[in-house]
C-alpha cells in the first residue's frame, strides 16, 4: 500500500486542508473595507511606506543654498511631448528655455526652480494636485512627471560641466521629492507607530503560514515512506 504510516499521513493531509481553507479565506472579500487579504496588506503596506517617505522639508533646506545660482546646460527631452511639457513648465516659472532642433536650452536660477518644484512636490505628496493644475494648465501628476524628466535630462549636462554639487541636489529633488510624490498620489499616509499590532500580526501569520504549508508536505510525504536522513557513511573493509 502507498500509505506506510496512516497516522502521520492524517496529520499531514489535515494540516493541507486547513491550510487551503485559510488559503481560500484570504481570497475572500472578508476583510476591513470589503477586499480581499492580499488587497488589505497591500494596501496597508502602501499606506506605511508613504508615511516613512516624506523627506520634502530636508529636501526643501538642500536647495535653499542654490538660491540665486544661474546655470545654463543644453539638455534633450525624449520625446516631442517631453520637450512641449518642459517649455510649459519653465515658461510659468520665469526660466529661459530655447529649442535649438532636438535640443533645449535652459538658463534659470537653479535654486528658485527646485525650490517651486519642492513646493509643488509637497502639495501632490498632500494630495492636493488642484493648485499645480491651476498653475500649469494641465493634469497635476502630468506636470510633476514633466518635471521630473527634466531635472532628469539635466544631471549628465551639469556633470559634464564640471557643476557636481548641482548635479547632485537636482537629483536629490528627483529621489526624495518628485517620486515619493508621484508614486504614492492619492494614498493616505500612515504611521508605523499606529499600526504595530496590524503589522506584528500580519508578519507572524506569514511566519506560522509558510510553517505551517512546510509541516503539512513533510507529514504527507513522510506518511508515504518519503523521509529525508542522514546517508550512512560506508566504511571501507
Amino acid at each position: 500500500m502507498l500509505i506506510r504510516d496512516k497516522k502521520l499521513f492524517a496529520k499531514g493531509a489535515m494540516l493541507m486542508l486547513s491550510f487551503l481553507v485559510v488559503f481560500l479565506l484570504i481570497f475572500s472579500p472578508i476583510f476591513p473595507g470589503g477586499v480581499n487579504g492580499l488587497h488589505f496588506s497591500d494596501d496597508l503596506f502602501n499606506k506605511l511606506s508613504k508615511g516613512s517617505s516624506y523627506f520634502i522639508p530636508e529636501v526643501a533646506k538642500a536647495v535653499k543654498p542654490f538660491e540665486g545660482k544661474q546655470i545654463s546646460v543644453e539638455v534633450k527631452p525624449k520625446s516631442a511631448e517631453d520637450l512641449k511639457i518642459a517649455q510649459a513648465l519653465l515658461a510659468k516659472v520665469g526660466a529661459t528655455a530655447e529649442v535649438k532642433g532636438e535640443m533645449l536650452g535652459v538658463s534659470c536660477d537653479l535654486g528658485a526652480i527646485l525650490g517651486k518644484v519642492v513646493a509643488d512636490a509637497d502639495l501632490l505628496y498632500k494630495d492636493d494636485a488642484k493648485p499645480l493644475t491651476d498653475a500649469y494648465g494641465m493634469d497635476g501628476k502630468v506636470a510633476m512627471k514633466g518635471w521630473w524628466s527634466l531635472l532628469s535630462s539635466m544631471i549628465k549636462p551639469l556633470q559634464k560641466a564640471k557643476q557636481i554639487e548641482e548635479a547632485n541636489v537636482v537629483n536629490m529633488v528627483n529621489q526624495k521629492a518628485i517620486e515619493p510624490a508621484y508614486n504614492f498620489y492619492g494614498i493616505p499616509a500612515e504611521s508605523i507607530m499606529t499600526k504595530i499590532p496590524t503589522v506584528a500580526g500580519l508578519l507572524i501569520f506569514y511566519v506560522l503560514y509558510t510553517m505551517w504549508y512546510g509541516y503539512a508536505i513533510f507529514d504527507m510525504f513522510g506518511g508515504i515512506g518519503l523521509s529525508m536522513s542522514k546517508s550512512k557513511i560506508k566504511k571501507e573493509a
